[in-house]
This record gives structure tokens, C-alpha cells and sequence, in this order.
């Protein structure tokens, strides 16, 4: 198996959310270490901000009636500038997700959120009011996703997830793919933290990527753009999608190529998910897939380690040979290694830039890359 994930993120206890700011927070990553409190009555209202207090008391007549919520408790929190409860009422677990009032990126997000909602692919809507900032929805009482179900089966579930995602009516564009990227990558130069045949191989192949990738295309459809396995639950039967503060209209590859690395690890499960998605696969189609998983490794493996250049000591250990996914993956996931920290930092981005040039030497990313060449000729 090919780790590309830290391990199951629904256990709570075990949530790591690392990122950045400024272009990272358009892929999604934003800076939050996800912890969980003692429950807390309602008459405790000191878990809340003292400001929100009103508000909330209103949402939670307007969502319940006169019903009491009978425990809160606090699940995420930090930089982040949203703070997420999980409420138990009448003995049913709900979510509350507090946004800064009247802000217009949460706005933008609330109107996201319902529409996926309404989609049926993220949790039920009991209460939203952009305004205030707080939505509340169901609570999902997740199960570990790769456990679940089959590599086979959940490659058609996530086929079908994105799809539905995708077929969802929006016209409001984000920002643009390739401008985001080279700031990534010029980010990271700048940054010095590694130099050496690796990284210089990668940026050279990122550079012929540049010249054949239809960034500009007019086929573009509303993604979620950051379908990483901690916004990605399952109920024991269906997928549902949390977390849309970065879903815009964008290349509908980026959400199948950024969930395929998480999740597709063998030829039998990408045919799946790519023929429950497409239908019938085209060479173009195909090509543009792998593609884009090439770039969306290289995404990751950059912001990984930008993040790990803010607390880079003097001397950053330059070695790449023998660090992969196969190995980084299973000390993050049991805890051994934490992305929180600049050593799991610069572990895991080493070792998705590995991964990226190793597929790009292959000769499968030539022969997709001469399919998009000439698709433009």
C-alpha cells in the first residue's frame, strides 16, 4: 500500500491539521491542531466567547426549540479562526462551527455549505446564519474509511462523491491554478531549505508540466479542492464532505487527482474510480488524471516544506535517497512522527517529492504529457 495520508482522521484525538497562510489557504491547509475538551454543560457558557453568547443561545432555540443542549464540547481550535463544538441534544450528537460575524469569505463559505447540503453530500443543515457566523449541522459519527469499505468499493464511492460535487450549480471562479502554483513554488525556492538533484529534477519536470497543462480551460465545475482524508467521513454506508471554505468553480481535476492520491493505490481501483466518474475513459482524459496527480503531489510536497522552512534549524539535513510514503506513512500515522513538528514537516515533503519524481521518470507521465501537447498543437 502507497501512504500518501498521517492515518484515519476521523478518531478525534488523533486530528493533526497543519498549514500555512496566504496561497496555502487557497488548497486548504490551514494552520489548526484539532483537540477535544472536557463536555461542558450549557450553563458553563465560559466554552463560548462572550460576544457570541447571545447568538448562539438564538441559534440553538431556532435549531432545537426549548429543548436544552445538554453537552458541549469543544473540537477544534488554534489559529484557525473558526472554533467547531459538538453539541448533544434529546441524546443526538450535532456539529456548531463558528465563522467571525459578517465576514464575507464566510459568507461565501455558508452559501457553499448549503448547497452541498442540499446536494446531500455534506451533513444536514439544522441551522445557518451567515450574519452571526454559526452554522449547525448533523453530526456524522464516522468510521475509519479504508476499513469500511474495499479498495474497489471506495474507489466507486469517491468517484461518486466527487461527482456529485461537481454537479452542483455555482458560478463564482477562485483563484487561478497556475498563478497559486508558481507562487508555491517560488515560495519554496526562495526558501533554500533543500537544494540537490532531487529537487532540481522535480522543479525541471513541474517545468515541463507548465508547458503542456491546459491551466486556462473553460471546462470548470464547483470543487471542494482540498479532499484530504479529515473532510472526508463516513457513516458505515455513505461519504459524506465537511470543511468548504475553499470550494470555488476550478478544474475538476484537482479534486480527483487530490482524493486518488489519498485513496486510489492500484490499477483495478483507479480503472474504478475513473470509469464511475467518467463513464467511458478517454486517452485525454486519462492523461490529463495522472497529470494532475503529479502536480498535486508536488503541491503538497512544496507547502510541507515551506512549513518546515519557518522552524528550520541551521543545518537542514539534505539526504532524499530511501525516504518514502511507504515508510513516512506509517510513523504518522501511529503518532511516531507528527506534522505539527518540522521534522514530520520535512519527512512528509520529502517524501511526496519523491514520489512525484519517481512516477514523472516513468514512462507512463510521457506518454501523458505527449497526449496534452497534442491536444493544444
Amino acid at each position: 500500500m502507497c501512504w500518501e495520508y498521517y492515518g484515519e482522521v476521523n478518531k478525534i484525538l488523533t486530528i493533526r491539521r497543519v498549514g500555512g497562510v496566504s496561497c496555502f489557504e487557497k488548497w486548504g491547509w490551514r494552520s489548526n491542531i484539532v483537540y477535544i475538551t472536557a463536555p461542558m454543560s450549557l450553563n458553563n457558557t465560559t466554552i463560548f466567547p462572550a460576544d457570541r453568547v447571545t447568538a448562539i443561545h438564538l441559534a440553538f432555540e431556532k435549531a432545537f426549540g426549548n429543548v436544552n443542549v445538554g453537552e458541549v464540547t469543544l473540537l477544534a481550535g488554534g489559529l484557525s479562526s473558526a472554533a467547531v463544538y459538538k453539541l448533544i441534544v434529546n441524546n443526538q450528537p450535532y456539529v456548531m462551527k463558528l465563522d467571525i460575524p459578517g465576514n464575507r469569505a464566510s459568507t461565501a463559505a455558508f452559501e457553499r455549505i448549503a448547497l452541498a447540503a442540499t446536494a446531500g453530500i455534506a451533513p444536514p443543515l439544522c441551522y445557518q446564519n451567515a450574519e452571526n457566523g454559526i452554522t449547525i449541522s448533523e453530526f456524522v459519527v464516522s468510521q475509519p474509511v479504508r476499513t469500511t469499505f474495499s479498495g474497489e468499493i471506495l474507489a466507486a464511492k469517491l468517484a461518486e462523491a466527487v461527482k456529485k460535487i461537481h454537479a452542483i450549480p455555482y458560478a463564482i471562479p477562485g483563484d487561478d491554478m497556475e498563478v497559486t502554483l508558481e507562487q508555491i513554488v517560488a515560495g519554496f525556492r526562495s526558501s533554500q531549505l533543500l537544494a540537490g538533484p532531487v529537487p532540481d529534477e522535480c522543479l525541471a519536470y513541474y517545468e515541463k508540466i507548465k508547458k503542456f497543462y491546459p491551466w486556462q480551460d473553460a471546462d470548470m465545475v464547483f470543487s471542494h479542492n482540498d479532499l484530504n482524508p479529515s473532510n472526508i467521513l463516513c457513516d458505515g454506508k455513505e461519504l459524506w464532505i465537511i470543511d468548504w471554505d475553499t470550494a470555488f468553480l476550478n478544474d475538476r481535476y484537482i479534486d480527483l487527482a487530490g482524493v486518488a492520491n489519498f485513496f486510489i493505490h492500484s490499477p483495478e481501483q483507479e480503472a474504478i474510480f475513473l470509469n464511475t466518474y467518467f463513464g467511458e475513459v478517454s486517452e485525454y482524459q486519462a492523461a490529463r488524471f495522472y497529470v494532475m496527480r503529479q502536480i498535486s503531489r508536488i503541491i503538497y510536497s512544496l507547502m510541507m516544506l515551506q512549513l518546515a522552512a519557518r522552524n528550520k534549524p541551521e543545518a537542514v539535513d539534505q539526504e532524499m535517497e530511501g525516504i518514502s510514503l511507504r515508510e513516512v506513512g506509517p510513523l504518522i500515522g501511529s503518532g511516531r512522527l507528527s506534522l505539527a513538528t518540522y521534522e514530520g514537516q520535512l519527512m512528509y515533503g520529502k517524501a511526496l517529492m519523491n514520489e512525484a519524481v519517481h512516477q514523472m521518470r516513468g514512462e507512463r507521465f510521457a506518454d501523458a504529457l505527449s497526449v496534452l501537447r497534442d491536444d493544444i498543437v
